[in-house]
């Protein structure tokens, strides 16, 4: 048996993000803790990202409420696949009380760097260079083309040798922009290392032809937002790249079997957790046997100004 308790969160973001959906201004979650009779308390996070694919903020909450108080182990093992992130957090929840997740350690260089979009990522990458990031997103589809095409032959000028660009269409780009931008990444010759969801994952049929069509790899992000949607994709013969965000994906122990067992090349990523949740999501990415050349994109520090990813579990959940 297990005593759960549940806190939700807002947290604002420095600057509103844009999505497909409009302005993000604040993030909102649930954390977690569960408490066994001995008295061993584990953390997990329920962070949903509704329009990226997972259950809404307010189901999740429903179902932290319905849960709320003593319940046994199989009622936390069996949520529904309709709810992925309140399986991932309970999932994690139980881990962490199991004493199952190790502390992760990495150096910036295994880190993604985010830069932000347009031209004033060209102002961003030296600190974080100078930090020890190798690898850098730069977010795509935001300007007009042929601005955004120049800023990136000024980038790939710019960067040494070592440095390498992950550019994110967020599914916003056409047939015709995606063929633009991989012509042009193709013209970069190890500068690019994929371009990440050029098109909605509706069209799935257009991203196997243009993944068909140039050397640079397309990376499937919003395809691919459930362990479902992973699944089917993978069903599908999708041989290229999949970004995967832990938090809205499902239980842990499912998703790290599932990839394990396909040796499917993949780079797990940020839902905009905090740091309850990334801990999970970077200790399951030490148990994968990933790619050691992708790093991580786990690179969302600076997208809040608060003090939150630097706090242990148990004081963030007082802070909360």
């Amino acid at each position: 048996m297990r005593w759960v308790e549940y806190r939700p969160y807002e947290r604002p973001f420095c600057q509103p993000l844009k999505t497909a959906h409009g302005l993000w201004s604040v993030r909102q979650g649930i954390l977690l803790r569960l408490t066994d009779p001995t008295g061993r308390v584990g953390y997990g996070e329920v962070a949903p990202i509704p329009w990226f694919g997972s259950e809404t903020t307010a189901a999740a909450l429903a179902f932290c409420q319905s849960l709320s108080g003593w319940q046994d182990d199989l009622q936390l093992r069996e949520i529904s696949a309709a709810l992925p992130a309140c399986q991932f957090g309970f999932g994690l929840a139980l881990a962490d009380l199991e004493a199952l997740l190790p502390l992760p350690k990495l150096e910036p260089r295994a880190i993604c760097g985010l830069l932000p979009a347009g031209e004033a990522a060209l102002h961003r990458w030296q600190p974080l260079w100078q930090q020890g990031h190798r690898t850098f997103k730069w977010k795509v589809g935001v300007q007009a083309l042929d601005i955004e095409l120049e800023g990136l032959q000024a980038l790939a000028r710019e960067l040494p040798s070592e440095g390498q660009l992950r550019l994110d269409a967020n599914g916003g780009l056409t047939e015709v922009e995606a063929a633009q931008w991989l012509e042009a990444c193709d013209a970069l010759p190890g500068k690019i290392e994929f371009l990440e969801q050029p098109l909605p994952p509706e069209q799935f049929e257009a991203l196997q032809r243009l993944s068909q069509r140039c050397q640079t790899p397309i990376a499937l992000d919003e395809s691919v937002a459930t362990l479902a949607q992973l699944e089917g994709c993978w069903r599908l013969q999708w041989s290229g790249i999949y970004v995967v965000k832990p938090t809205i994906c499902g239980y842990p122990a499912e998703l790290t079997r599932f990839i394990c067992d396909r040796s499917l090349d993949v780079v797990l990523s940020s839902a905009l957790e905090t740091g309850v949740g990334r801990r999970g999501a970077i200790a399951l990415a030490q148990e994968i046997s990933l790619n050691p050349k992708r790093a991580l994109g786990f690179g969302t520090g600076s997208l809040f100004d608060d003090d939150w990813d630097s706090l242990p579990a148990e004081q963030l959940w007082e802070a909360v």
